[in-house]
């Protein structure tokens, strides 16, 4: 992979990071308990119950996605970063731009 590319892929990849960490400390702040306590109403208690289940799966989804990043920071600089896990063959700049954690070219994911 070219000297220019890994510019480029970087800047993304700490962009993703800073992006990612924000809106996981966003769900962290919106995701509080229902308490039972909590006088609103039975379809607004299944309401909130409902959106605190899809908030904790993209809270899960987002540290996930963060660890991936992390760990793509990391292999940044080897001479394997850019290269599929399974086929050995470069993975589109394209790609990794659009899913910087990705391990793996189209063919193979």
């Amino acid at each position: 992979m070219k000297k220019k590319e890994l510019i480029v892929i970087k800047k993304k990849i700490e962009s993703e990071i800073e992006k990612t960490s924000n809106s996981i400390l966003e769900y962290k702040k919106l995701n509080r308990p229902i308490s039972p306590d909590n006088a609103i109403g039975r379809v607004s208690r299944m309401d909130a119950i409902n959106n605190k289940s899809v908030l904790d799966a993209a809270l899960k989804k987002a540290e996930i996605k963060l660890q991936g990043l992390k760990m793509v920071e990391q292999k940044l600089e080897t001479k394997d970063f850019g290269a599929c896990i399974r086929c050995k063959k470069e993975i589109p700049l394209e790609r990794l731009l659009l899913v910087p954690e990705s391990h793996k070219c189209v063919n193979c994911a």
